[in-house]
């Protein structure tokens, strides 16, 4: 049996967490602070199932300024200039040329927030005992808008410290079991830096170069 974990990560307040069973039920949630307590809560309650977890953050930082931008009206990507600041991954530049959410670009790890290296750490923390998977539920909410297909039974019980923050888990949990299932999507990677998972397919569209990095 399978469990489906979404996490939400912030430094205001703690971590949240939510993991779902098979049928689409949270059968637990919390909030953390370390992500090696995350890991081993996961591997003290969960330790017997496979684990998939969706999280709520960058899973690495660039390595050096991103060398290329897409150009929308052109539907073409063109090299960076001096202007442009080299922030974002493959797969933050595939969402918002789809519409889908503005993501925080992730820069290197030197001017990375510190919410961006929390996320880094509970990446590394969880890869060894979980299949791991970046997600963006501003992405989500608008792909699912006026879809009924994803459906959850949850409790309130860890909703009182940050109602949206423990939302978006469960948001994440959900998301992870349908694209484990196969109903899902992933986009980016083309740079080496990471995917970004989608509950459903990719919306229509006319762009196919956007989803190719450039020399790959």
């Amino acid at each position: 049996m399978a469990r489906f974990v979404g996490i939400d990560v912030q430094v205001k307040r703690p971590c949240c967490y939510a993991v779902s069973d098979e049928e689409g039920v949270i059968v637990d949630s919390g909030w953390f602070r370390d992500a090696l307590w995350m890991k081993e809560e996961l591997l003290c309650r969960f330790g017997g199932h496979a684990i998939h977890v969706a999280i709520d953050a960058c899973r690495v930082p660039l390595t050096e300024p991103r060398p290329w931008y897409w150009e929308r009206s052109r539907g073409q990507w063109r090299p960076k200039t001096p202007r442009d600041r080299g922030y974002g991954r493959h797969c933050e530049v595939v969402i918002s040329a789809l519409g889908l959410g503005r993501p925080q670009w992730t820069p290197t790890l030197d001017a990375a927030p510190e919410w961006m290296k929390v996320g880094f750490s509970l990446f590394q923390a969880l890869d060894p005992v979980a299949v791991t998977h970046e997600a963006f539920p501003s992405a989500i909410y608008t792909l699912f808008q006026g879809n009924t297909d994803m459906r959850l039974t949850l409790d309130f019980s860890q909703f009182a410290p940050g109602p949206k923050d423990m939302l978006d888990a469960c948001l994440l949990a959900a998301s992870v079991r349908r694209f484990a299932a196969g109903l899902g999507a992933e986009v980016g990677g083309g740079d080496g830096l990471g995917t970004i998972i989608l509950p459903g397919p990719i919306p229509e569209n006319s762009m196919p170069e956007l989803f190719c990095w450039p020399g790959k």
